[in-house]
């Protein structure tokens, strides 16, 4: 296996895209990451690209050969990969494996989605199909009902507050009102949260992340090779995907995700790092209760300190560890097939130094948490400073 690093990423504006398609958004990522790598076209053996929902949302099928004739790569072989809202991870893991094990030197990842070209309801039924369609979807459950069962039993277990969750909106959305790139940028108060509109009880509107449009593009290569494209490549140290239950009523707990506490662990040890040494983290917050439970799985707190944890700024900018520095989902928006590889990006800027307004100070080694339905899926990444 060799080693690969990321040596160029590029990110659309997230938000309500009414003046761009979804061809239009993916190419502008993919040339951004392409100019940031400084790598002509022509370099790129091969392509994946991550998309959940684009049959239903669009129309369109047969995505990866549209990004690759929209972007000029034709002929190279163009591969989609679908993992619900982890598909964006999965085709980062899938150019990753390509690059490492020798059958590519030069691979494009891109995630991209068009989600507010239809209905909020048809949204809510197309993001349903990433849970069980038999015995949740058609049983009236959505998403966020589903996140607010585990918050409730996450409150009944643990004594996690409501205000404790809001407090995981409140830091996000004030590190995307730093993140030029981001849906919402606008920070917002504890008040403003627990007096919001009640969606699924106890998630109000400001506990769960919006519909949004976007897409997002990274370049890899042999670590060997990176210097070739940048002085400053950022090196993949773990890879790492389980898989749980479709269907939430099938877990063992609904305070934990095992798919992420499984990743992580592998990921960890493929890295040979611990918890401890992870200085910024990137994680899958697509309602607030899913950020608390997912720094208890990844290990940066003990099961059932999630809420403290973050009701005392400890995953805040600059804290103990910094979490979702690009305001996460919440804040910088959830296109679900570009969120791991916009993950991605936010931490090689962190490890760059060229994060802005949002910088962590001393980033040297970075993580990303990317979870596809209610659990079923989790990838991981660890990413540090290329030596």
């Amino acid at each position: 296996m060799r080693k690969v690093a990321i040596v160029g990423v590029g990110l659309t504006k997230f938000g309500e895209s009414w003046h761009r398609g979804f061809r239009e958004m993916i190419t502008e990522a993919g040339i951004r990451a392409l100019a940031d790598a400084n790598m002509p076209g022509s370099d790129i053996d091969a392509l994946y690209g991550g998309t959940m929902a684009a049959g239903r949302l669009i129309g369109q099928e047969h995505i990866t050969a549209l990004i690759a004739d929209s972007m000029g790569l034709n002929p190279i072989p163009a591969t989609r990969v679908e993992a619900a809202c982890a598909s964006g991870s999965v085709a980062m893991r899938a150019g990753y494996m390509a690059v490492a094990s020798g059958i590519h030197d030069q691979v494009v990842v891109g995630g991209v989605e068009k989600m507010t070209d239809v209905s909020t309801g048809e949204v809510t039924s197309a993001l349903g199909g990433a849970g069980d369609q038999e015995w949740e979807l058609f049983m009236g459950a959505t998403f966020p009902s589903l996140y607010a069962l585990m918050a409730r039993r996450h409150m009944h277990d643990y004594g996690t507050t409501e205000e404790q969750m809001a407090h995981a909106a409140v830091k996000n959305h004030y590190n995307a009102a730093r993140n030029k790139y981001a849906q919402y940028q606008k920070e917002i108060t504890l008040d403003t949260v627990m007096k919001s509109k009640v969606i699924s009880s106890p998630l109000k509107m400001f506990d769960c992340s919006p519909i949004t449009d976007g897409a997002a593009a990274a370049v890899l290569v042999p670590l060997e090779k990176a210097r070739k494209y940048t002085d400053t490549p950022i090196e993949i140290v773990a890879s790492a995907q389980a898989s749980d239950t479709l269907s939430l009523h099938s877990r063992e707990s609904l305070t934990r995700l095992n798919a992420a506490i499984e990743a992580s662990k592998k990921a960890y040890g493929q890295a040979k790092l611990k918890p401890s040494d992870i200085d910024v983290a990137e994680v899958h917050d697509c309602f607030t209760i899913a950020e608390l439970i997912a720094i208890e799985d990844l290990g940066f707190c003990k099961k059932g300190e999630g809420g403290k944890m973050t009701e005392q700024g400890e995953t805040a900018l600059n804290s103990k560890i910094s979490v979702n520095t690009s305001g996460g989902l919440k804040g910088c928006g959830h296109p679900v097939g570009a969120t791991g590889v916009k993950q991605i990006a936010e931490i090689v800027w962190q490890l760059r130094g060229e994060a802005e307004k949002r910088q962590v100070k001393k980033a040297d080694i970075g993580l990303t948490h990317n979870v596809g339905g209610s659990g079923a899926t989790c990838v991981v990444h660890i990413l540090k400073r290329g030596d």
